[in-house]
């Protein structure tokens, strides 16, 4: 299974940004998908989670409320909707893959390469 993620850039602090996450070789609609960061100096952190349908999601403490995830299932395609972006969002964002299909406290089966994500402040 191949991930590529997508849609990073640089905002100001206040602006959005959606990422897309593309995947490829596997049975996209059976797993659950994730979003991760990591910024320099800092261990990788959640983000957000969703399971195969798209029934649950679930969000880390500091981006509640800011940010959305998604995903088409058509498409084989994840995203992450952020807005009120702030520099502390500042990191690499990586989306992942877990075949139990979850998409939250299991482990990961597939990770993609991340996509840079600036906000300047």
């Amino acid at each position: 299974v191949q991930l590529q993620a997508s849609g990073g850039g640089l905002v100001q602090a206040g602006g959005s940004l959606r990422l897309s996450c593309s995947a490829s070789g596997g049975t996209f609609s059976t797993y659950g998908m994730g979003w991760f960061r990591q910024a320099p100096g800092k261990e990788r952190e959640f983000v957000a989670a969703i399971s195969w349908s798209g029934g649950r999601t679930y969000y880390g403490d500091s981006v509640k409320g800011r940010f959305t995830i998604s995903r088409d299932n058509a498409k084989n395609t994840v995203y992450l909707q952020m807005v009120s972006l702030k520099p502390e969002d500042t990191a690499v964002y990586y989306c992942a893959a877990d075949r139990s299909g979850y998409g939250y406290g299991q482990p990961i089966d597939y990770w993609g390469r991340g996509t840079q994500v600036t906000v300047s402040s």
